[in-house]
């Protein structure tokens, strides 16, 4: 038997190798540790046979508890959808005043219509439904054909100008240049008219002959002071919100050869319910009557 290697100065029995003249002491680990290590490798041996561990060819192990983390998640999921399909169901069977009515209802739909205004609204009316030139701000107390739940139900469901719907929202402005309904000077006239119930500056002996004008072709529909007819489809005039440009060569243009924007019908597209949560969502901007 090879005699043992004691270190002079630690007293310590070395390993038996020697590097550049420095020997390593073979120092045993402590008890404890080794038998800590000893029960970690057990329980793992342990947590391979109660849960999937081992990849197959095609699959793995599925371990005698047969537990999966993908297979919890799938459970929560159709718990989820269980809980969610009640509350769609209940958003299928009222119509919007009763929807608007329960508060748990109402904040359901609310969730669920920004999800389906970020797919299917923002490409028009922008991520925070501010608009944009032609398409109309979700956010304001400025609405063409009214704010109301209802209303904006009908237009969501019916769309506007939208000719595959037989009930789509029409309200064709008559275009007073292109027919030659009016001449150029009563055009601008009526422009710096409109200016000047808007607030904005104006030429006021022009505005002043517009006046006339406006009575005359426009009020029907605007208003009598450019207040607007939502029953109609008018804007109203009289305010510093613009569909389209606000500047006097902007109102000439409009007036002589209105732009007729198109929004689709939504209810074919995306079913009843879907259009209830968009309704809810849009009224819930802080612009809905």
């Amino acid at each position: 038997m090879a005699e043992k290697d004691i270190d002079e100065i630690s007293g310590v029995e070395t390993t038996g190798h020697e590097w550049d003249g420095i020997k390593e002491l073979n120092n045993p680990l402590p008890r404890w540790w080794v038998w800590t290590f000893y029960v970690t490798v057990i329980w793992a041996i342990a947590y391979t046979i109660a849960y999937p561990a081992w990849p197959l060819l095609s699959t793995n192990t599925k371990g005698l508890l047969g537990w999966s983390s993908r297979g919890d998640v799938e459970t929560s999921i159709a718990d989820a959808e269980a809980a969610r399909g009640t509350q769609l169901a209940a958003l299928r069977d009222n119509d919007i005043d009763a929807i608007m009515a329960n508060a748990d209802l109402r904040q359901f739909a609310t969730s669920a219509g920004a999800a389906a205004f970020k797919v299917n609204c923002v490409q028009c009316h922008g991520s925070g439904a501010a608009g944009g030139a032609g398409y109309p701000n979700l956010n304001d107390d400025d609405w063409i054909w009214g704010g109301t739940p209802d209303d904006i139900y009908t237009t969501l469901t019916h769309g506007i100008r939208y000719e595959q719907d037989d009930d789509t929202r029409i309200s064709d402005m008559p275009a007073f240049g292109a027919d030659e309904l009016l001449d150029a000077q009563q055009i601008s006239d009526v422009a710096w008219y409109v200016r000047k119930i808007s607030g904005q500056e104006t030429d006021e002996a022009a505005a002043t002959n517009g006046q006339v004008v406006f009575a005359e072709q426009c009020a029907a529909c605007h208003g009598e002071n450019g207040e607007g007819m939502k029953e109609l489809g008018a804007p109203a005039l009289n305010d510093a919100i613009w569909l389209y440009d606000g500047s006097h060569e902007g109102i000439v243009a409009q007036v002589n050869k209105p732009k007729q924007g198109v929004m689709p019908a939504w209810g074919a597209r995306l079913g009843d319910t879907t259009v209830k949560q968009l309704t809810v969502y849009v009224h819930s901007l802080g612009g809905g009557e």
